[in-house]
């Protein structure tokens, strides 16, 4: 079971993912408003908030950029709900480091997947299949890393990309071939929310941060083998 707290104006939908999420056998807290979802988050720190963008007070955008730069809420997950499909919006809402960006109208049957995928990096650690290159552990499965044996806190975008470079390692992978596999999307035009988010899980991954080589003028690369083994 996991706390979730649902930030959105529209009392209809606020019934419907209350329903939803308790039936899945989730703790549900609910905020009308975005200062008051901003104060719930800070004081119960949830195990994931649904955050509409579109609020009466404070928008979205600003509640989610408030909670990844507080070092006791930036772990907390995000997943941005809005009836913006464009994709500059989405660009925005991954920048501001949300874990997940879903469209309205929205099947909840896949919102409760999807919140599923990102609960799952707090489920118990299993060794089967997990990764070890150097000082970087990987768990697939769980959608959790860790340096030197401390996790370090990923959005499943971040976790996303590092999955990607690793499993692509020792070949160059460019923005666009990046922004297509890890963001889902086909364009020229936001490639420097790719340098974004390598800058920020680089900062994160800090003795690992080094395996991400970037390529001037290509992209980046995983490196083949830990520096302790390469060749």
């Amino acid at each position: 079971m996991a706390r979730i707290l649902v930030i959105e104006d529209e009392p209809d939908l606020q019934k419907i993912l209350d329903y939803n999420l308790r039936k899945a056998g989730h703790a549900v807290f609910q905020a009308l408003r975005g200062q008051d979802g901003l104060e719930q988050a800070q004081r119960m720190k949830p195990d994931l908030v649904l955050l509409d963008i579109m609020l009466p007070d404070l928008q979205g955008t600003e509640i989610c950029k408030h909670l990844k730069a507080d070092p006791e809420t930036r772990g907390i997950p995000v997943i941005m709900l809005t009836a913006k499909g464009e994709e500059i919006d989405r660009v925005l809402g991954f920048e501001l480091g949300a874990d997940d960006y879903v469209v309205k109208p929205f099947s909840v049957r896949e919102l409760i997947l999807r919140i599923q995928v990102i609960l799952r990096r707090q489920e118990p650690v299993t060794e089967q299949g997990v990764i070890h290159f150097g000082c970087l552990k990987i768990d697939p499965e769980a959608h959790q890393a860790w340096v030197d044996g401390e996790e370090v806190r990923l959005t499943l975008t971040e976790f996303r990309l590092l999955l990607t470079l690793y499993e692509r390692r020792n070949r160059v992978q460019s923005r666009i071939t990046l922004l297509e596999d890890v963001w889902g999307m086909n364009t020229e035009a936001e490639t420097r929310t790719v340098d974004t988010h390598v800058k920020r899980l680089r900062e994160k991954l800090g003795n690992a941060e080094a395996y991400i080589e970037t390529v001037r003028g290509a992209g980046y690369r995983f490196i083949g083998n830990p520096p302790e083994t390469r060749l």
